[in-house]
């Protein structure tokens, strides 16, 4: 595309700027890029209006896991302002009534001071089975979690179990959207990103092999060209 764009990088659950730091540089080619704070608020909602009121007039929007959600509910309240859309290891269903009393389980957790071994229960569902023994990843994963702290992750985890159910507002999303997943992501199961992709129009869809749920992380160089090709379509 011509001229610069402008890119929003939405990070997910527990997740800071770390996230996406393979594919910033790639990234910084196509327009000045911003992580996105969602960290603030206890509502998917609520953290969407103050990416908005900070973003760009008109920009490219990435979102990872939760970041994908907030990214859906800046689509809802401003589609105007995005340019294109990147849906990354996502969901647009609301959280199921398991899902949301295991996010009450970690929440107590965070509140009786045991942060500090959250990381380590989340770790086998954020990454590939075959990289449950990655201590390299498993540190970035702590450091994440860190930088996020236990009063945001309470504020994150009471803002996913609260999301809408998007599904219906995919068939009016217009802009450009690339729909990436791990094949072997088991906390939102490819399905999940089939669901979406299928109701967005002309939506691309790519499936990283031997990938879990932090695909920048765990397979950065194949995240970064797919992301570079969206951008250049």
């Amino acid at each position: 595309m011509n001229g610069a764009l402008p890119i929003v990088l939405v990070p997910g659950l527990n997740c800071s700027a770390r996230l996406y730091a393979e594919q910033i540089p790639a990234l910084w080619g196509f327009g000045p890029v911003t992580i996105a704070d969602h960290r603030r608020d206890d509502s998917v909602a609520a953290i969407a209006t103050h990416i908005l009121a900070t973003a760009p007039p008109r920009f490219a929007l990435v979102g990872l896991s939760m970041g994908g959600y907030i990214a859906l509910a800046i689509m809802r309240e401003a589609p105007d302002r995005v340019a294109r859309l990147a849906l990354l290891d996502s969901s647009a269903r609301p959280d199921t009534a398991e899902q949301s009393e295991r996010r009450r389980s970690m929440i107590l957790l965070a509140k009786t001071g045991l942060f500090s071994g959250v990381p380590d229960l989340l770790f086998p569902v954020f990454v590939h089975r075959d990289r449950h023994g990655d201590e390299a990843l498993r540190t970035i994963v702590r450091t994440m979690a860190k930088e996020t702290g236990p009063e945001a992750f309470v504020r994150q985890q009471r803002a996913i179990m609260t999301r809408a159910d998007c599904r219906p507002q995919l068939a009016s999303i217009r802009c450009p959207t690339l729909v990436l997943v791990g094949d072997g992501d088991e906390l939102t199961p490819p399905a999940l990103s089939e669901e979406i992709a299928a109701g967005i129009a002309g939506a691309r869809l790519v499936r990283v092999p031997d990938c879990g749920h932090l695909s920048t992380l765990e397979r950065p160089a194949e995240v970064t060209q797919a992301l570079v090709e969206w951008l250049k379509a």
